[in-house]
């Protein structure tokens, strides 16, 4: 049977082996010798330094920490061997962790084998997303959680994480109305292209979640959700990975840390220099917006679902720098307060809405 709950001695085994992962912060929060963090000069407490939310869990019985739902890119730059062991330095420490991960690159690659070229629709709004038909949803299903799922989660046991595999279809955990046609642009007009295999997400069993992490697993979740048909069945369609991850995030008051190939936001996406560090203000998160290009603008709407939804926070922030997740928690990337929606959350872009493929 596979354990999944650890003694003391054997989380403190798990940390000395992963400590080579610490970000060389003063202090990340990240305790396994009961210890109490020591206050800052100026009487604050040290989560107001780190950027970690307030209330950080300590494993001596201290106040909960939320948890913290890491998306993972399938971007070929992607290299997702920090955020693996991050993951289980985070898990060794207590900290509650749900994976999300995309895989689109590998999906395209699958259908170019195949001899098949991936569909990629603009919508009105301007955001650019998958087009699934029935025979790419075939592939995505055959390599999302047939193949990247399991591969990732069997890497996560082997790094000493009690990693379990799902997607959105298992236990209804991911679910919203299946979307078969889509608002589109193609030269220049509108146009609506039907047989799509796409859904938005609209509901998310926390309940498996929260019963899977307080027995000490550790989910790692992809797409395709449960896409409801109008007479009432369910057939499993294609979903944004970085919309589902926010969805969990919300569902959970996590914290919400995307990886993605670069170091956060740019106000100037050509200048690494120009970093935008925080949004916490309705006027900050406008300025984040507007520096948002290509495929950065589906994660900050996919921030503002989450922050929406009930997540304590949004980091954009680099996969391939050492300790990615810690990292961001700590003060790398871009960190989205919900403060950033103002007193009334914004209504979602409804046009982005329709297309629900995943990009990333």
């Amino acid at each position: 049977m596979t354990q999944s709950t650890y003694t003391r001695e054997e989380l403190l085994a798990a940390h000395e082996q992963l400590v080579d992962n610490d970000c060389g912060t003063a202090d990340d929060h990240l305790y396994t010798d009961g210890g109490t963090a020591s206050p800052r000069a100026d009487g604050g407490s040290a989560s107001d330094a780190s950027g970690i939310s307030s209330g950080a869990k300590r494993t001596d019985g201290g106040s909960r920490e939320p948890p913290v739902v890491v998306k993972v890119g399938g971007a070929r730059a992607v290299d997702p061997a920090g955020a693996v062991a991050d993951v289980a330095h985070l898990v060794a420490n207590g900290r509650e962790v749900v994976v999300v991960h995309g895989g689109s690159t590998a999906v395209d690659d699958t259908l170019e084998d195949l001899g098949e070229e991936p569909t990629y629709v603009e919508t009105p709004s301007g955001v650019v997303g998958r087009f699934t038909d029935e025979r790419a949803m075939e592939v995505f299903s055959m390599v999302m959680p047939g193949k990247l799922n399991t591969d990732l989660t069997a890497t996560l046991r082997n790094a000493g994480v009690d990693a379990v595999g799902l997607s959105g279809v298992d236990g209804g955990l991911l679910s919203g109305k299946r979307k078969s046609a889509v608002r589109v642009v193609e030269d220049g007009k509108k146009k609506i292209k039907r047989g799509d295999h796409s859904g938005k997400i609209e509901s998310v069993n926390a309940q498996l979640l929260e019963t899977l992490l307080g027995d000490g697993y550790t989910p790692v979740v992809t797409v395709p959700m449960l896409g409801e048909e109008q007479d009432g069945s369910v057939t499993p369609v294609n979903a944004d990975a970085d919309r589902a991850a926010a969805a969990v995030a919300g569902a959970l008051g996590a914290e919400l840390v995307v990886l993605t190939d670069v170091s956060g936001i740019y106000k100037n996406p050509d200048d690494e220099t120009t970093l935008i560090d925080s949004a916490k203000t309705p006027e900050e998160l406008k300025s984040v917006e507007t520096a948002a290009e290509g495929f950065m603008t589906k994660k900050v709407m996919a921030a503002k679902e989450a922050l929406t939804g009930g997540a304590s926070a949004v980091i954009v922030s680099d996969a391939n720098v050492n300790d990615p997740i810690v990292s961001a928690l700590t003060g790398a990337g871009t960190r989205i307060e919900p403060g950033a929606l103002g007193e009334n959350a914004p209504g979602l872009d409804s046009a982005g809405a329709t297309l629900g493929g995943d990009s990333a």
